[in-house]
């Protein structure tokens, strides 16, 4: 029921605006946003999954050390979504959507370190020169496409259609 009443007014607002992308926020401290409504007149773009690149070529291929700590790995991958976006002509704030994978970490004792991810991810989202935050969900996942990654994020972008 919450549910809808969510959906509601968020469509209702979205009608006030129909121009702009409407952005529930969460908690002011939360590095996501509750839910993200794009009306009509936007192009959509699907950003596959980035990973991170090696950031030490003398550490083993495909340990954790040639990629580095979660740090490392959640900036190398931000800035690489960060080049796809500008060959789109898109920054972080048309980013409406998100999913992050994080994979155990043997250094935290199989755990992910959530926190040091989202340290880094909010250099990016939420920021005094960057308010937009996206929706997002993050999930652990047993391993990634190469053995050494912690860490893989996809985007949703959306840019508004330009008038003719």
């Amino acid at each position: 029921m919450r549910l809808i009443a969510l959906a509601a007014a968020l469509l209702i607002s979205t009608a006030a605006q129909a121009q702009d992308v409407e952005r529930l926020a969460g908690a002011a401290t939360s590095p996501l946003a509750a839910a993200v409504a794009v009306p009509p007149g936007y192009t959509t773009y699907y950003i596959s999954g980035a990973t991170a690149a090696v950031s030490n070529t003398s550490a083993p291929k495909g340990s954790f050390e040639s990629f580095g700590d979660i740090t490392t790995q959640t900036r190398s991958v931000l800035d690489n979504l960060k080049g796809t976006l500008t060959k789109l002509g898109l920054t972080f704030g048309d980013v409406v959507q998100a999913h992050v994978f994080m994979t155990p970490d043997p250094s935290k004792n199989g755990e992910i370190d959530f926190a040091a991810m989202n340290k880094v991810w909010l250099t990016e989202f939420g920021t005094a020169t960057q308010p937009n935050k996206p929706a997002r969900a993050t999930v652990k996942v047993a391993g990634l496409a190469s053995s050494g990654l912690l860490v893989e994020i996809e985007f949703v972008a959306v840019k508004k259609v330009a008038a003719k």
